[in-house]
């Protein structure tokens, strides 16, 4: 037995063997007290292993229901942890017990007004009409994902699961998000660890992320195999392929599966050795120059039977996606689909410098794909998803607003079923069972409440976004544009994003004679046959 497992257990047993060695004398007036109050918590850690909705109950009985007593005040406490939190964790409590809400089906509504400084610049929010639309169905927010070369076209939910793997993840975990996924009809991301039996259980729409590991379709010496991933991409439960580049925690960095969270499940799911790391070369092998990647979309899309493919990055140098616009021209091979990861984003260990100081944030990242689609005229042909610390209903919104067709959340849906953000995922000793390999640890995590969770997070976010939809007087999702987002810029001016940023007209990139602006100049350094600039500037 380990020692992890004593401590966690250690509390509840001494109440257990204290009790049931001072029953026999329980006569003595000076004992019986005692006798009592450890067979009291001896009572109450026993019905926390049997209680389903509370993994950390389950992981540390008696010791556990601290956190919910403090919980239980929150809305004494909540405008101090506003205050005391501020950036020392990736995300406040405040959101998290948003999203706690919402998975419980628990009121989110506050009284006493906004705790936010709404005098202060940076403060966002969208602008309401006079005349109010009437309340949209969400289940109709959905974005059709399949360009012209498409044969297998999706309907996806505007609001998904972003890549979180199994291997990151617990087995019950990704049960949990699954079956969630297939309760609400939205998809789940596989992360790059491949598709595990866990992803297979319940039958929730899967988009398959390819790494440079390749992972599910490696051959030995970890390259890429044709015939592996066909076998695999074919199955009706895959609905898109999904290659990444690069993700917002770490871009440029590959990413690392720690030797001791590598079990046999994993080693066969991702095709990989156990007792070693698990590691992702930073680039793919597959191809090496943006027309050789349009190539290999169209490779992936044949032996996919003919479904979306499309790639996600967080944006570094912009002439590098330039580049890639520019490949698309000169092949005639357009990605059905683009996701932009912001820097901001990522549940997965990184580097604090990269976390930091590597990536472009999602809005700027996201504006500069959509302005230079619709300086090509390709807009219309390939759609843009976007994830990075999105939560909220104005979180959806607002990436919406200034071009993403739908939205990824990875943390919000970590949250519903059940992370506390307990920063030990790379420990595996995850306290709610979400990111661990310990099956004792991810037993307390039981799937059919928290895919319930997962299900009712999405669902009520939906029917807020739907509800700050019609307070702007709008009928779907697809009608937001910037000039419904507001930014206080100072104390004393706001400007719509209209106004804020620069918005490429269709086919300004494709003028014989382009503008020496910053859009200009990363066009003339953009290769099609390279990564590399063309010149500097």
């Amino acid at each position: 037995m380990s020692l992890s497992l004593l401590s966690r257990y250690a509390f509840f047993a001494f109440c257990v063997l204290f009790t049931l060695a001072t029953l026999p004398f329980i006569e003595h007036e000076w004992l019986w007290p005692f006798t009592l109050v450890t067979g009291v918590l001896s009572l109450v850690g026993l019905l926390d292993l049997l209680q389903t909705p509370h993994a950390v109950r389950r992981n540390y009985p008696i010791l556990g229901n601290i956190r919910y007593l403090v919980e239980g005040i929150r809305p004494e406490i909540r405008q101090y942890l506003l205050e005391a939190d501020g950036d020392k964790l990736p995300f406040s409590r405040a959101q998290r017990s948003l999203v706690y809400a919402r998975a419980k089906n628990e009121g989110a509504d506050k009284p006493f007004g906004t705790l936010m400084d709404v005098y202060q610049a940076g403060f966002e929010f969208i602008g309401h009409s006079m005349r109010p639309a009437p309340l949209s169905d969400p289940s109709a927010f959905r974005v059709e994902i399949g360009g012209p070369q498409c044969r297998q076209p999706y309907s996806a939910s505007i609001f998904n699961i972003s890549a979180m793997s199994f291997g990151s993840l617990s087995a019950n975990a990704i049960r949990a998000l699954n079956q969630g996924a297939k309760l609400g009809g939205f998809y789940h991301d596989t992360g790059e660890g491949s598709i595990s039996p866990y992803h297979r259980e319940h039958g929730g729409d899967l988009v398959w992320e390819l790494g440079s590991g390749y992972f599910g379709c490696r051959t030995a010496a970890g390259l890429f195999d044709p015939e592996r991933f066909a076998d695999q991409a074919q199955n009706p439960q895959v609905r898109m392929i999904e290659i990444k580049l690069s993700q917002g925690a770490k871009p440029g960095h590959g990413g690392i599966l720690p030797k001791h969270k590598v079990t046999k499940e994993i080693s066969e799911t991702r095709g990989v050795m156990m007792g070693e790391d698990c590691i992702s070369p930073s680039r793919h092998s597959a191809f090496s120059t943006p027309i050789e990647m349009m190539q290999f979309i169209a490779q992936l899309r044949e032996l996919s039977g003919g479904k979306p493919v499309g790639f996600k990055f967080c944006l570094g140098h912009p002439w590098e996606f330039m580049g890639i616009a520019k490949a698309m021209l000169a092949t005639g091979i357009y990605p059905d689909f683009i996701v932009v990861d912001g820097k901001e984003g990522g549940t997965g260990a990184a580097p604090l410098e990269f976390t930091d100081h590597i990536g472009v944030p999602l809005r700027e990242g996201l504006l500069f794909v959509h302005n230079v689609l619709v300086g090509l005229n390709l807009r219309d042909k390939i759609k843009l998803g976007a994830s990075g610390k999105i939560v909220s209903a104005f979180d959806i919104a607002s990436v919406l607003s200034i071009g993403a067709d739908w939205a990824n959340s990875a943390r919000g849906f970590m949250f519903a079923i059940g992370c506390i953000q307990s920063q030990s995922c790379h420990t595996n000793k995850c306290p709610t069972g979400v990111a661990t390999q310990d099956a004792l640890r991810q037993r307390a995590l039981v799937v059919p409440d928290k895919a319930q969770r997962v299900h009712s997070f999405h669902r009520n976010t939906l029917k807020a976004l739907a509800e700050m939809l019609a307070a702007a007087g709008l009928d779907h999702p697809a009608q937001l544009e910037p000039r419904h987002l507001v930014r206080r810029v100072s104390d004393s001016e706001i400007r719509l994003f209209s106004q804020l940023h620069v918005f490429l007209k269709p086919g300004d990139l494709l003028k014989e004679t382009i503008e020496a602006d910053f859009y200009g100049r990363m066009w003339e350094m953009a290769r099609a046959d390279s990564f590399e600039a063309a010149c500097g500037w």
